[in-house]
């Protein structure tokens, strides 16, 4: 293996989230914890009234007899009953099973069979119905709650209400006014605290073993880097059954910074209007779809609008060079900077509420041409990585310490090395998984004897301990003229030069060029179509037309010449819809489904490769 480096030294404060909770509610009682939707308001939670609510759940499940570290699914989407809930669950000693709302009858079964579970908490009816579908198959579910609607009078025996286990908790607590408390200080830090299931990109999901140490390691890693204050607000809105947004929950206790919650992505641009939040994590697909719009919005301005808008992009790349060299923009260009601000960024940074500070990025690589187009707005992306068998945060940037293109540095406590045979990335730290449940092989796979993760990505490391994701480990393409190609990157690339392409999936293993599935985006594409005579076509007969086939071409021409001859793209298809999480296209974290859409889409990417030569 490579020589590794020392870690960034980290002072350890917290012994489990559960603890961590208890000391933030007897020090700021009375600020601000969660914001979260009721009908067209938003509401507040104070931590002490976030600390009632949570020790009732704690109750109500101890009550239904919970027992340290028994498995409680929860199969619900992002909302403050989530939070709710799964502290709940981690001060009554219990563990989390997390199941993704999305999943399938069979899915969610499969996971709460698997883990054991022997209570469960869903969102509502439609979710219940999965589980009620398969109740012979999960003999160890003795209980399920229902967080919306009234359960039916035939469920009775299974079902009850989130308001009626909380009224019980209240019950509990009065019989026992100290037994969270004691129930909290009995946790040790390898107990178990979450089983995420990984919806992975192909095969059968894992779970992954996270114990009280990942979480609060996670925290204190997160808190001492101070890239987060007491007087922030985050957005959170990503998946909590993923472990992106999961790992948010304990850095915000850690710092007692406010936390508006709100899981439905439609309302996202409104919310964040509304919410006005001074930072947010999301995924890069948010961001190549704003990057998209803003562009293409620019260029259908034409004539005045689209010079102003260039000229203003052109002395933010400026002021953005200068920056990532540690200075500032001074004299004339400050000058600039300053109008093209009030002519054009400031429009965009409004959409985001107008106080955001930063974003991270996370789940998925994001494009250097991306980071820099937002940078040069005056809006910072921190570009992060973790697994879930790192507990999320493995690697950020900081506003002080960035390099666009790479991951950033580790994390406090996190110790990283490239094995010299492949430049595999290997990674040490206390929030590294203990396994996958009941997966002894697996995870002997991928944990080493002295505690090293194998995560399967390639990356490099540049002189200042910046780490760059090259590639996963099992998606890098051989030709059959045995070149290697990267396509994560390829696929990134394109998405930044083309304001229409939604999803890129470059094909090419073991055969002898590559090419690519590309979907495109309905609202972009639709508008493009109708200023040509096309507007009452259908979406599919729009993308499938010669006519945006040649628009795409021209995209792919210009990415073309920028790439190595065995790298280019030398055909590709544009397929009939969007990859999407329900087709089993995209995993929650919108991830693609590489083997899962090339498998689909198998007679598309045959007939590019009909009759062809070698052409590497």
């Amino acid at each position: 293996m490579a020589a590794c480096t020392a870690p960034e030294p980290l002072i350890r404060q917290t012994k489990s989230v559960p603890e961590l909770l208890l000391r933030r509610i007897a020090e700021t009682p009375d600020r601000e914890a969660y914001r979260f939707p009721v009908g067209d308001s938003w509401q507040s939670l104070t931590w002490k009234q976030t600390g009632e609510r949570v020790r009732a759940i704690a109750g109500g499940l101890l009550g239904l007899g919970l027992r340290r570290q028994d498995r409680v699914g929860i199969v619900c989407s992002t909302r403050i009953e989530w939070i709710l809930v799964d502290l709940g669950i981690l001060c009554a000693g219990g563990a989390t099973t997390t199941v993704y709302p999305s999943s399938t009858a069979e899915e969610a079964a499969y996971i709460l069979a698997d883990s054991g579970s022997r209570l469960a908490v869903v969102e509502d009816v439609q979710q219940l119905a999965k589980l009620k579908q398969h109740r012979a198959q999960l003999p160890e579910l003795k209980k399920v709650i229902l967080v919306e609607g009234t359960p039916e009078t035939a469920d009775r025996d299974w079902v009850m209400g989130l308001a009626e286990l909380e009224q019980r908790g209240a019950q509990w607590l009065q019989a026992h006014p100290k037994g969270i408390e004691e129930v909290v200080a009995g946790i040790e830090s390898e107990h178990l605290a979450t089983l995420i299931y990984t919806s992975g990109t192909t095969g059968r999901p894992k779970g992954v073993r996270l114990v009280h140490e990942c979480w609060a390691y996670t925290a204190d890693a997160m808190g001492s880097l101070n890239l987060i204050t007491i007087d922030d607000l985050q957005y959170l809105w990503l998946p909590l059954s993923h472990s992106f947004g999961k790992v948010l929950v304990g850095g915000q206790i850690k710092t007692g910074s406010a936390c508006a919650v709100d899981g439905r992505i439609p309302k996202l641009v409104e919310n964040l209007a509304v919410v006005r939040p001074t930072w947010m994590a999301a995924a890069p697909r948010i961001f190549e779809k704003v990057y998209n719009k803003v562009v293409q919005g620019a260029k259908e301005g034409g004539g005045l609008k689209y010079a102003i808008f260039t000229w203003s992009l052109g002395v933010g790349k400026k002021a953005s060079r200068l920056r990532q060299q540690g200075q500032q923009p001074s004299g004339l260009l400050a000058i600039q900077e300053a109008i093209a601000d009030r002519l054009v960024f400031s429009k965009l940074k409004a959409r985001f509420g107008g106080r955001l500070r930063f974003f991270i990025s996370g789940a998925a690589p994001l494009s250097r041409e991306i980071a820099e187009f937002f940078h040069a707005c005056g809006i910072l992306i921190l570009e992060g990585y973790g697994l879930t068998e790192t507990s999320a945060a493995s690697f950020v940037n900081r506003p002080d310490r960035f390099r666009f293109g790479t991951v950033g540095l580790p994390m406090p406590g996190t110790e990283v090395k490239l094995d010299p045979a492949d430049g595999e990335i290997l990674i040490k730290s206390p929030g590294v998984m203990r396994g996958y449940h009941n997966l002894p092989e697996q995870t002997a796979e991928v944990l080493t004897p002295d505690g090293w993760l194998r995560t399967g990505d390639i990356g490099e490391i540049d002189d200042r301990g910046f780490l760059r994701i090259t590639d996963r480990k099992k998606d890098l393409i051989k030709t059959s003229g045995g070149k290697y190609v990267a396509p994560q990157a390829i696929e990134g690339k394109l998405k930044a030069t083309c304001p229409y392409i939604s999803q890129v999936v470059v094909h090419g293993d073991r055969r002898n060029y590559c090419t690519a599935l590309i979907t495109l985006d309905e609202e972009a594409i639709r508008k493009w179509a109708g200023e040509r005579g096309m507007g009452g076509k259908s979406y599919a007969d729009i993308v499938t037309s010669p006519e945006a086939h040649a628009l795409i071409q021209g995209y792919v021409d210009q990415l073309n010449a920028g790439l190595a001859s065995f790298e280019t793209i030398k055909k590709f298809s544009i397929l009939p819809q969007d990859l999407t999480v329900e087709a089993g296209e995209l995993t929650p974290s919108l991830k693609v489904k590489r083997k899962a859409v090339e498998q689909k889409y198998a007679h598309l990417l045959d007939k590019m490769y009909e009759g062809a030569l070698a052409e590497t």
